[in-house]
């Protein structure tokens, strides 16, 4: 089973890879840089502060926690413990897939891309709900910035589909922790 599921994940991938766009590769190299996500995240924390500034804190503090663990959990852990080649590093994709740029390092699964950004969305999105509109959109940019990374050659999918459920459950957990945290801290300060 795990065999023939790995065998479609390879042939998404290598089908995904193969639709890529001369003019469109550095936009998705581009895509894949945190660097270029910096006006975003200052955006987001402007925006918490002003939307939240009673709790704003505990969101920054929540999302830094969320990104640590699901970077340290899929970096730290899995890579190194999974050791499943990224396609750019695999010799059996060699010239039959598309890598722009540079590869990353050896292994691949699970995406800290997915992981860092799909926590992020998950986060903010159950933490500011009813508090700050509009922020679905994070969604997008979570799938847009781990699509870059198949485009890219450096992930399979399925590294991808991990890293994301990674992501979103370290957002629940740390938001039902600060949520419970909290609760206690009033419960304590109203005794």
């Amino acid at each position: 089973m795990i065999e023939t599921l790995k065998k479609w994940d390879e042939e998404f991938f290598l089908w995904l890879n193969s639709h890529h766009v001369d003019w469109l590769d550095p936009i998705m190299f581009q895509i894949s840089e945190t660097i270029t996500w910096v006006p975003l995240y200052v955006y987001l924390i402007w925006r918490i502060f002003r939307q939240d500034r009673v709790n704003a804190w505990w969101v920054l503090g929540g999302v830094a926690l969320t990104i640590l663990a699901a970077d340290q959990l899929t970096s730290g852990f899995l890579k190194p413990f999974v050791e499943r080649l990224r396609p750019c590093h695999d010799p059996r994709w060699e010239d039959l897939m598309y890598n722009y740029e540079r590869c990353g390092g050896l292994y691949g699964f699970a995406s800290s891309h997915a992981a860092n950004t799909f926590g992020v969305a998950v986060f903010l999105n159950l933490k500011l709900k009813g508090k700050v509109k509009n922020l679905g959109w994070l969604y997008l940019y979570a799938v847009v910035v781990s699509f870059s990374r198949v485009y890219l050659g450096v992930h399979y999918p399925f590294d991808i589909l991990v890293g994301a459920l990674i992501g979103a459950a370290f957002a629940w957990l740390v938001w039902f922790l600060i949520v419970f945290i909290k609760r206690e801290l009033i419960k304590r300060a109203l005794k």
